[in-house]
């Protein structure tokens, strides 16, 4: 694998093969024990359905989503659901940070959140929003890349490993500076 990924915008256009490479990014994510909305097993029809769906917001305007590269294999993607109400076009919630278990602690996370933060700022949104579960390996990323903890919910999610845990929101208010 090469190191530096590329990183660009998901295309919808790209059907049955892109549907394909995020499904097996998902169904991986799930079964490493992300906590990502999905618990295993994660069926591929229920995957394929997520993605379907994220897609045609892509497709919609009210979505961004971006997917990195390595060796033309996609290892990772990151979402932004845009606000749509009136008073809060200004803001964005960042979801699905995902990178696949053979490419991690490569730096892909931190370079799909520097991506999606232009991105952000590009569409004119200048505050973005997230939530993590407590104590995981996200939640430090998070934290390093200067998103501020906005509070702890208990007992938010189920594990695969049965208990409920809590969820850190985070918010990061982005400074034009971004932009290249």
């Amino acid at each position: 694998m090469t190191a530096e990924p590329v990183i660009a915008p998901l295309n919808p256009s790209h059907g049955e093969e892109l549907l394909d490479a995020l499904d097996a990014l998902l169904r991986d994510a799930v079964e490493s024990g992300a906590s990502v909305g999905f618990l295993p097993p994660l069926g591929a029809e229920e995957s394929r359905a997520f993605w379907q769906g994220t897609l045609d917001e892509v497709t919609s305007g009210t979505r961004l989503a971006l997917g990195a590269w390595l060796d033309e294999q996609l290892v990772g993607t990151v979402h932004l659901a845009l606000a749509t109400k009136p008073n809060g076009r200004h803001r964005g919630e960042v979801q699905k940070l995902l990178v696949h278990t053979t490419a991690r602690r490569r730096g892909i996370a931190h370079a799909l959140l520097g991506a999606i933060e232009r991105a952000a700022l590009e569409s004119g949104r200048t505050l973005l929003v997230l939530d993590t579960e407590q104590g995981n390996d996200a939640e430090r990323l998070y934290r390093r890349v200067g998103y501020n903890e906005a509070g702890v919910i208990p007992r938010f999610a189920a594990t695969t490993a049965g208990p409920l845990v809590a969820t850190v929101i985070f918010y990061k208010e982005l400074d034009r500076v971004l932009l290249p």
